[in-house]
């Protein structure tokens, strides 16, 4: 029980460290690459590391004679494979187009508002989230809004993909949510890069000419991209939400915004002011509330006819 708490826990913070930093190489892909071909390059490069992961880990479990664990049906594999890949595949095209026109600061705010999208949908779907959340999501938004947008907020055409891209991913993390507990996680997450790739690839040849020597010149972001942003990070996850509430995981993995900022300050030497400062305190916050064991979760859930699912 408290392993599982800690993997709740534990990786979505991960996940969202990495994705934090990862959006500079983004942003540095998007002067290189259009959507499509950067999205096809880093699929391909997160399928592939996948896949030799999966090989590895089946190598490992016959030298050390263990049986291979209960992954589900291949059909769950193959059904949430493609319905993760094709929400994935969606909301990066619509990240990566919005980055060509807007500001990484308030692409980053808009994304992240998945963390008011994820508890919204769940209602629909009958998961009631508990008023801690609730609150937590508040804060959060806020202490965004101080962290991302420093400039005039006026709405752009770059501003209304990453929109998009916003309600895209928080179908993926609902999808995710209700595949993870019918198939292996780290199998799920390499069918789910083999769709995207190729619904990536397919948009590139119909609507993008890539040129070979674009690719060199950003190797680096697509390789960083690819691997930790894609391979690793997605990865983590899809094992974080497993017998997780999807609301508490995206808040945490919220947190990207939050490391993207302080990884600026220590690599690249910028400075924090107070609105970003704020910002920081205001997201830590919201985490920490939204794991609090407070007595409202349980009077709200005797209450309640519809029982919380996790």
């Amino acid at each position: 029980m408290k392993i599982n708490r800690v993997r709740q826990n534990v990786l979505p913070l991960v996940t969202a460290m990495i994705w934090g930093t990862a959006f500079v190489a983004q942003s540095v892909g998007a002067d290189y690459m259009g959507p499509f071909t950067f999205n096809t390059a880093r699929a391909v490069i997160a399928f592939v590391f996948l896949l030799g992961l999966c090989g590895f880990r089946s190598l490992w479990r016959k030298r050390k004679g263990e049986p291979a664990p209960a992954a589900g049906s291949r059909r769950d594999l193959l059904v949430g494979g493609v319905a993760c890949g094709t929400a994935l595949a969606v909301a990066s095209y619509f990240q990566q187009k919005g980055l060509e026109t807007t500001s990484s600061g308030k692409a980053g705010f808009i994304t992240a508002l998945y963390i008011v999208l994820v508890p919204l949908a769940g209602l629909l779907l009958g998961k009631r989230p508990p008023k801690a959340v609730w609150l937590g999501v508040v804060l959060a938004v806020a202490g965004l809004y101080c962290l991302c947008v420093t400039e005039e907020f006026s709405v752009t055409g770059g501003d209304l993909y990453v929109l998009i891209c916003a309600f895209c991913f928080a179908v993926q993390i609902l999808t995710v949510d209700h595949f993870t507990n019918k198939a292996d996680g780290v199998s799920l997450s390499c069918v789910q890069f083999f769709v995207m790739s190729l619904l990536c690839a397919a948009g590139t040849l119909t609507e993008e000419l890539p040129s070979a020597e674009l690719l060199p010149q950003c190797l680096g972001p697509v390789l960083y991209v690819g691997v930790f942003s894609s391979g690793v990070a997605y990865t983590l996850q899809i094992l974080a939400q497993k017998d997780s509430d999807p609301a508490v995981v995206s808040l945490l993995m919220s947190m990207e915004s939050v490391f993207a900022t302080v990884a600026g300050a220590l690599i690249l030497g910028d400075r924090m002011n107070s609105r970003e400062y704020l910002g920081c305190a205001l997201m830590l916050a919201a985490v920490i509330l939204a794991q609090l064991p407070f007595p409202l979760k349980r009077s709200s859930a005797r209450s309640a006819p519809v029982p919380r699912e996790n």
